[in-house]
């Protein structure tokens, strides 16, 4: 099930910290972050079958659809695409379960998005699906820039 995880900010005279204390890290072998280009570059579909991933925003924001995948071998056209804009000021991090294809679009010059798999480097080249920006017909680019 998708969810979010909610974090905070403490703020002083020092300055900010943003911090979301409750998400548990403890299954997390990698991660990396994503700076788009531009505002125009739509960054996917990819699936994976095994591997989960969280999204937490640095800076900027996101769109983000996804994409429950009902057959590895052929996917429908036809399922039903879901979207969610995330923002750096929002604080919270995405999760996405195993099964599930993504694509990104940054709404902000200079976004950053970390991502975090619950799978190492070697295992990412077996559980790597991709298909093309239109072959869910459910997404479109419009999509990326109507607010969620």
């Amino acid at each position: 099930m998708i969810e979010f995880i909610q974090g905070g900010v403490y703020e002083d005279d020092r300055g900010q910290i943003r911090f979301v204390n409750d998400f548990d890290m403890t299954r997390i072998k990698r991660f990396y972050i994503i700076k788009n280009k531009d505002t125009e570059l739509i960054r996917g579909w990819r699936a994976h079958r095994i591997e989960k991933r969280w999204f937490y925003v640095v800076s900027g924001s996101f769109t983000v659809q996804f994409v429950k995948i009902d057959s590895w071998e052929a996917p429908s056209r036809e399922l039903e695409v879901k979207k969610e804009q995330l923002d750096a000021t929002h604080n919270k991090v995405l999760y996405i379960p195993d099964g599930y294809g993504t694509a990104f679009k940054a709404l902000e010059p200079e976004s950053e998005l970390i991502v975090f798999a619950d799978f190492g480097i070697d295992h990412a080249k077996s559980d790597d699906y991709t298909f093309p920006l239109d072959y869910f017909v459910n997404s479109n680019d419009q999509e990326f820039d109507k607010p969620s």
